[in-house]
């Protein structure tokens, strides 16, 4: 005999049944995500949480009860996973933007001590400020700039991926790749 479920899953819009139903089956979804439609289908079809659990693949109900009562608060949402774990993540959007809007500032040679931009350069600059980031690391740093897009060159620069400047009869013009977003994921 099977134990009463806490949190039972909610009955299914029309609307949320078909969205599972479709990327229960999508070949281009993620497995996960596919896995985690095919879980709430069985569970919303009658099936228990261990018979939802082995019919993809999984040994215990245990996930597929935290599945079901993440479903019932968040909706069709939690189909997409979650932080997996590590530390938490400090720096949030504000603070992304705040190490951006500092990167873009032309450093002053005076104040700044540099001409361009470094890792160990823009951490004590944003550790210094009175509105800066006062644990920031370069990694975090690293992170930042190169999710906006930014790499470091071997020449120690930065440079905006899909972007590069080259001389033409007219002057030097700043030439964009299309297709730059496509070729970094």
């Amino acid at each position: 005999m099977t134990r009463r479920q806490k949190d039972p899953l909610r009955p299914l819009t029309d609307e949320e049944r078909s969205v599972l139903a479709q990327i229960s089956r999508a070949q281009s979804e993620p497995a996960s995500h596919v896995a985690r439609a095919k879980e709430l289908l069985a569970v919303a079809d009658g099936a228990s949480y261990t018979a939802a659990a082995q019919a993809v693949g999984r040994r215990s109900g245990d996930a597929i009860s935290e599945l079901v009562c993440r479903f019932n608060r968040e909706g069709l949402a939690a189909i997409e996973p979650q932080h997996g774990g590590g530390p938490p993540i400090v720096y949030e959007v504000a603070e992304r933007q705040r190490i951006l809007a500092e990167f873009e500032r032309q450093p002053e040679r005076e104040q700044d001590g540099t001409a361009t931009w470094s890792l160990s350069t823009l951490q004590r600059v944003l550790r210094q400020a009175p509105d800066g980031l006062p644990g920031v690391s370069t990694y975090t740093i690293w992170c930042v700039l190169h999710d906006a897009g930014w790499t470091w060159q071997k020449d120690r620069t930065w440079c905006k991926t899909g972007t590069v400047t080259r001389k033409r009869k007219e002057g030097v013009v700043e030439v964009c790749d299309p297709e730059a977003e496509g070729k970094k994921t």
